[in-house]
């Protein structure tokens, strides 16, 4: 193999590792799936299941929603605004999000939009979030992931609000 194609394997390697490690106070040794409790994800703002499993407790779709919705948000704080939308939003992107049981993105691609621009910044926006939280519950077993649709709403400076988190228009 190329030396470059193993560095590139290493990298990823590395990168995989630490997005699943935080700092040592954020950690939490994990309760036995009997006795989870839920406990609230560092970055968003419902509580999530502490383990999965299939005693792990359900949480609705719009809530897991929100949470991956505030962790996009987080992750591009140059690419979003705060405050009402515009009345004409001059682009709306809709992007079809599939999350692996670990919260690896597995897959993202544009369902629907009509400017190029912002579709590349959607798809950009939802990479470098990184790792989501886990889909407890929202799967169909453990090695299929959990798809859903996110809907981007873009201002005339191509910066955006997610509609699962955004306020009145």
């Amino acid at each position: 193999m190329p030396a470059t194609f193993n560095l590139s394997l290493v990298l990823l390697a590395a990168a995989s590792i630490s997005a699943c490690s935080g700092p040592a106070t954020q950690r939490q040794a994990r309760p036995a799936a009997s006795t989870a409790q839920p406990r609230e994800h560092p970055l968003a703002a419902t509580v999530l299941p502490a383990v999965c499993g299939p005693n792990a407790p359900a949480i609705p779709i719009d809530a897991y929603k929100k949470d991956v919705a505030y962790l996009i948000v987080r992750a591009n704080p140059g690419h979003t605004f705060d405050g009402r939308l515009p009345p004409m939003l001059p682009a709306i992107v809709v992007v079809r999000l599939s999350v692996a049981p670990n919260g690896a993105l597995a897959d993202a691609v544009v369902q629907r939009s009509r400017d190029d621009i912002a579709s590349r910044i959607a798809l950009e926006s939802v990479k470098r979030a990184g790792y989501f939280p886990s889909p407890c519950g929202l799967t169909k077993g453990s090695k299929h992931p959990f798809s859903f649709s996110e809907t981007f709403l873009f201002n005339d400076r191509y910066e955006f609000q997610l509609r699962s988190i955004a306020g009145a228009q």
